[in-house]
């Protein structure tokens, strides 16, 4: 119960999320970027490895971001190790060589921190494994640009190493952003007017 209180704790003070369009609209348009880190030195730690490594994901450095993850990291329940993790970001900048991520809330309870981004890219390559809800596999490129939100939850080991990765995406407004299916009434969803 103990663990419980404290993630509610840290979740409110990093401020309301809302849902939808609304507030990715709000959220790319706003300088404001939150964060709460139980104030202890193992997720203070956890926290600065998931800005490091987001980092380094930036960069697009392969090598290096598969060091934030043990051998045995398991991602939504199936064993995927560093190598697994190696193949996604391989197949993820190969399809979208300006991938980057911006970290608008962080949450960071002991072993777990939680972050939502701001994802981008532009459609330049073509997918070939199922990630980014599998849609992507064998897309011809499209050369169209998406702006999304999405959210992970690391839980790491004591050595600071992530074992376990869930995400939660919006892969449907990323194949819509990307003219791989149809726009809802009203617009494309997420991005800053032009």
């Amino acid at each position: 119960m103990v663990v419980c209180q404290r993630w509610m704790m840290a979740i409110a003070a990093a401020g309301p999320l809302l849902t939808g369009a609304a507030w990715a609209q709000a959220d790319i348009q706003s300088e404001e970027r939150r964060s709460a880190v139980e104030a202890n030195a193992i997720a203070q730690r956890n926290a600065g490895i998931v800005r490091r490594y987001i980092e380094v994901t930036n960069r697009h450095d392969v090598d290096a971001a598969v060091q934030f993850f043990a051998d045995d990291t398991v991602n939504h329940g199936v064993p995927t190790g560093r190598s697994g993790t190696a193949r996604v970001l391989t197949d993820i900048f190969t399809t979208f060589p300006d991938w980057r991520m911006e970290i608008v809330d962080l949450v960071a309870v002991g072993d777990d921190v939680v972050v939502r981004e701001i994802v981008s890219g532009t459609h330049r390559g073509t997918g070939r494994i199922a990630v980014n809800g599998g849609l992507l596999v064998n897309a011809p490129p499209t050369g169209k640009r998406f702006i999304i939100q999405q959210m992970h939850w690391y839980t790491f080991n004591k050595d600071g190493l992530i074992v376990r990765a869930r995400a939660n995406r919006d892969d449907v407004g990323m194949m819509q952003h990307l003219g791989l299916l149809p726009m809802p009434a009203g617009g494309p969803r997420g991005l800053p007017p032009t």
